[in-house]
């Protein structure tokens, strides 16, 4: 198998001379000595070089006060409590919160990688590796940054020295890249990794039901804007920053690696400030939501780890909103009282759905549904459930879908022809919401 460093040299070497050395760094970067391009990188990028093994890396240490601003939002409003991890974190992660919390206390590592490309796999290079934690009343945060691909395993032995005793490492997308990636490096160089039973939190996911609009992805430089009112000014895109590392290695100048730095930095402090706001935000109760679609996420996260009363408490709070928003919390009280075996409360959800102006038509579709079962099967209304069956044809919907509806209104016909008719009186099917 070709290495990186095998690679590179084919696709640079028409530039008339081959830009690595023999152990994969930059040409002039030596591993040993004091090559005056290694204390430029050092210089230039703010850190100190490590040694191990006969190899070097580089290691750029921050720290940041508590009054440190992101936006509007300071980090002495994120800290987690003495025990070093929020009580109800592991709801923002589904295999998490089936069992419980990891750990009573310990350390939470926010972890995030910037690589020589996207696809993975074997030929994929974490030359960046950046680790924050929260250090009492400040935030600390380490980058491993591999100068020359020799120095790989010396880098990740003191990555995996850094995550020793972790209670849970947090990332971004982590869990189908950044932890997988991780891993195929530790087993390349035949280390143990140290993320392999350790509890993750992905906070892509819990992100996209607290926080996601419709219309906008759900970016970490996006939250930032709408969660922190920061706005990076000069940001590295993302699919320059391999190229800028390319760059390093054929000629040995760091400069155009100092954005890609800094932008390694502030997505870790915005991944660990979106972690403290959703754990704070799990801890206080839906009360505390800011928006219903906040409330929404919330009421998902509740109900997962099957904390039932927060989470109608929560679907009742987005229920407040407008347009489909309302639609999706009022769906999803329904089908939880239904779960439940509150059919009275969850027929009540179905019927506010209908009466919506604004309510796609997926959602509608199921109202009715939902209520020509309720109605034929608990009710024994077989007029008021044919009126919904009857209804539900009206939406669109899969063939199967409508065969069954079909299916339904042959069954009420047949019950009605031999049930006698009966006066009773009838509540409104729709009466008009409070």
């Amino acid at each position: 198998m070709t290495s990186l460093a095998d690679r590179l040299r084919g696709v640079l070497k028409p530039s008339g001379a081959d830009p690595l050395g023999p152990r994969g760094e930059p040409k002039g970067l030596a591993p040993h000595g004091d090559g005056s391009a290694l204390h430029d990188a050092a210089e230039v990028l703010g850190g100190e070089w490590s040694e191990s093994r006969g190899q070097r890396f580089l290691v750029v240490d921050r720290k940041y006060a508590p009054g440190y601003r992101h936006g509007r939002v300071a980090l002495a409003d994120c800290l987690p409590p003495d025990t070093g991890i929020w009580p109800l974190l592991h709801l923002l992660d589904c295999r998490a919160a089936l069992h419980g919390p990891p750990h009573q206390s310990g350390k939470l590592l926010f972890l995030d990688l910037e690589t020589t490309g996207l696809a993975g796999g074997a030929g994929t290079y974490a030359f960046l590796v950046g680790c924050g934690w929260f250090d009492g009343a400040t935030f600390r945060l380490r980058q491993f940054f591999l100068s020359n691909f020799g120095a790989e395993r010396a880098l990740l032995e003191s990555v995996a020295e850094l995550a020793a005793g972790t209670a849970c490492v947090v990332t971004y997308n982590g869990k189908s890249f950044d932890l997988p990636l991780m891993e195929t490096r530790f087993v390349l160089q035949r280390m143990p990794t140290p993320f392999a039973d350790m509890p993750h939190v992905d906070m892509l996911h819990p992100a996209r039901r607290l926080w996601r609009e419709d219309d906008v992805e759900c970016r970490l430089t996006n939250l930032e804007r709408t969660l922190n009112g920061h706005e990076r000014e000069g940001d590295v895109p993302g699919f320059e920053i391999p190229s800028r590392y390319f760059h390093y290695v054929r000629s040995g100048d760091a400069r155009s690696l100092e954005g890609v730095l800094e932008h390694n930095r502030l997505d870790i402090i915005s991944l660990a400030m979106f972690t403290a706001r959703a754990s704070q935000l799990l801890d206080d109760g839906p009360a505390e939501a800011l928006t219903a679609r906040e409330a929404l996420g919330m009421g998902r996260l509740y109900e997962r780890a099957g904390m039932t009363n927060e989470a109608l408490e929560a679907f009742a709070r987005a229920v407040q909103a407008e347009g489909d928003t309302r639609a999706e919390a009022l769906r999803a009280h329904a089908t939880l009282c239904r779960r439940l075996r509150r059919y009275e409360a969850a027929a009540s959800s179905w019927r506010r759905i209908l009466e919506l102006r604004a309510c796609s038509a997926g959602i509608a579709r199921e109202a009715t549904e939902a209520l020509a079962v309720h109605h034929e099967h608990r009710e024994r209304d077989l007029n008021a459930a044919k009126t919904f069956a009857l209804r539900s044809l009206q939406l669109q919907a899969t063939a199967a879908r409508q065969q069954a509806v079909q299916y339904r209104l042959a069954r009420l016909d047949r019950k009605m022809g031999s049930q006698p008719a009966i006066d009773r009186p009838r509540q409104s099917l729709f009466p008009l919401e409070s």
